[in-house]
């Protein structure tokens, strides 16, 4: 079972996604287990603070690094916990000025037996906990999100499914897009073969599906779909 951690301020949002669709039964097969956890019980401040004023000045909150740093050694998975080896254990700083995500990642994350997320908030974290307590940092995109929880759900998501048997079908897995660098999943059909759209009383337009898809030509589908593959990946 690989266990994925989600250590953040709201973890109330990880379990709604985390129990629907492919994840939630993958859940139930015991192969993955997704556990958010509240920062707040970590911080050993009596009002449970978990942020301060940054250091040098300036606008908003700085998480602070002892909340962080007993919550990941509370969680880490320890050898009594896997028997037959030494558990591999990757902690993982959501931040805007990580290193882009990619599907490669995606791969080499679903190797290890937990990966750790540490979710930022405000204007994000103690640069220390980056530097000592987590392994990387990753970002999702050129963007700011309010919290680093959805970041942590998207790379939750990916990286299971790179995990055997959480899609059941292998082929699935082996045709999706990014799974090989720049490649993009071609388009696809299902009936009806044409549908009609309504633009406006007396105006309609007929979507039809490639003629080379409707033939049986495995062999023009295939060259069909790599040639469509390619046009993506250009564009």
């Amino acid at each position: 079972m690989t266990h994925f951690d989600i250590i953040a301020l709201f973890p109330e949002v990880v379990s709604p996604y985390a129990k629907a669709s492919i994840l939630g039964r993958a859940q139930k097969e015991k192969l993955i287990k997704i556990t958010g956890h509240n920062l707040r019980k970590f911080s050993k401040d009596k009002h449970k603070k978990v942020d301060d004023t940054p250091y040098g000045g300036g606008a908003g909150m700085v998480m602070t690094v002892q909340p962080i740093d007993d919550a990941v050694e509370a969680i880490r998975l320890r050898k009594k916990f896997l028997r037959k080896h030494i558990p591999m254990v990757r902690v993982i700083v959501t931040s805007a000025s990580g290193k882009r995500f990619t599907q490669a990642d995606a791969k080499r994350l679903a190797g290890y037996d937990q990966v750790i997320f540490i979710c930022g908030r405000y204007e994000g974290i103690d640069h220390r906990v980056e530097e000592v307590v987590a392994d990387e940092a990753l970002s999702i995109g050129n963007f700011v999100l309010t919290g680093g929880e959805l970041p942590a759900l998207v790379m939750t998501d990916a990286i299971a499914r790179q995990i055997p048997g959480v899609l059941g079908n292998v082929e699935t897995l082996h045709e999706e897009s990014h799974d090989t660098e720049g490649f993009l999943e071609y388009p696809q059909y299902t009936r009806p073969e044409v549908y009609t759209r309504t633009l406006g009383k007396k105006i309609t337009e007929d979507l039809a599906v490639p003629s080379v898809l409707l033939g049986g030509n495995h062999k023009k589908i295939a060259e069909w779909r790599a040639g469509e593959s390619q046009k993506r990946r250009k564009t």
